[in-house]
């Protein structure tokens, strides 16, 4: 009898201390789930909400963490509804971890191979840094957002040489952005934008491809109308742009978890790393990154293009890891 009444001691206010704890697990447990399940239950419905919605959908697969101790202290409390409601919303980031948009080759016979670069230099901090990876990987061609005057002039002076091609839209701070090329370049007009996207169209080896920069606004607390807004506007011009091979490449503040970037997928562009299978190796933070982190630099290619490997590299003195990929260019069938 002692023994038992020790085991059931009671607080003050009668309740046992056992029930209080499996009470209090099965609180915890329903907060986490109720929280997974607003993020989840935007994704379903193929929506990206409003904030904090979009910047958790970007870090989606990392949901499995809260909802995996949300799963213990439900089995804990013996709360069997919460173990049921954890099992679907396990079951449906899952389903939704898996590489999204199409991964089919071109048919037709390959006509030229080259390397594309891309990379956010965090308002030219990494422009030495990305000085020294260019001529260590020699890219055919470079894309490079975040590059403000002096990014531009150190471009200039060191590669000129070797890229003597460029389409720029020099600004201070995030705002400037630069194409690189070997290949000829002809001039083409840009999607407008808070922040600096040009465009143009490249001659690789006599066949036009048309190349675009991106770089739409982040989903800020308060500013994700613009961001989704900016996407759209790259969406479009995707869907538009059908007579010529395009690369579409930069830092596109997005992952294949939002809905906004999916669009873009819609239009028929495959991104490299899905085809590749490198589709969830993260780009940003990149202090945190390989280990922690989402990927938003993102080469899309349209379905004459094919990529043969995608490679990230850590470039310091940017929270971005850039994007290199070997691409060959197919005849269209």
């Amino acid at each position: 009898m002692e023994t038992a009444a020790a085991e059931w001691t009671a607080f003050p206010d009668g309740v046992p201390e056992r029930r209080r704890g499996r009470r209090l697990g099965t609180w915890s447990a329903a907060l986490l789930f109720l929280g997974v399940s607003a993020v989840v239950g935007c994704r379903v419905a193929d929506t990206d909400g409003i904030t904090p919605v979009p910047q958790f959908l970007a870090f989606l697969p990392w949901l499995l963490v809260p909802t995996g101790f949300g799963l213990l202290l439900a089995l804990f409390s013996r709360w069997w509804a919460g173990v049921v409601w954890a099992v679907a919303l396990l079951g449906l980031l899952a389903w939704f971890i898996e590489p999204y948009g199409k991964s089919s080759e071109p048919g037709g016979p390959p006509l030229a191979s080259f390397r594309v670069l891309t990379s956010n230099v965090e308002f030219g901090h990494a422009t030495d840094a990305l000085v020294a990876a260019v001529r260590r990987e020699k890219p055919d061609i470079v894309f490079v957002q975040e590059c403000e005057y002096t990014c531009d002039a150190t471009l200039r002076q060191a590669l000129g040489t070797d890229y003597p091609h460029r389409a720029a839209q020099v600004a201070a701070g995030s705002a400037g952005s630069v194409v690189l090329s070997r290949f000829p370049l002809t001039s083409a007009e840009g999607v407008p934008s808070t922040m600096a996207m040009p465009g143009a169209v490249a001659d690789v080896h006599g066949h036009a491809v048309r190349l675009q920069l991106a770089h739409p606004m982040p989903p800020l607390p308060g500013g994700t109308d613009l961001w989704r807004r900016e996407l759209g506007e790259l969406r479009d011009f995707a869907a538009k742009e059908d007579s010529t091979p395009l690369i579409l490449a930069g830092d596109f503040n997005a992952s294949q978890d939002h809905a906004a970037f999916r669009r873009i997928l819609d239009t028929g562009l495959r991104d490299a790393t899905r085809l590749t299978g490198d589709d969830r190796t993260p780009s940003w933070p990149a202090r945190t990154a390989p280990t922690f982190g989402v990927q938003i630099d993102h080469v899309l290619l349209s379905a004459d293009i094919s990529a043969r490997t995608a490679r990230f590299l850590d470039l310091p003195g940017t929270d971005h890891r850039a994007l290199l990929t070997e691409v060959t260019l197919h005849r269209r069938r």
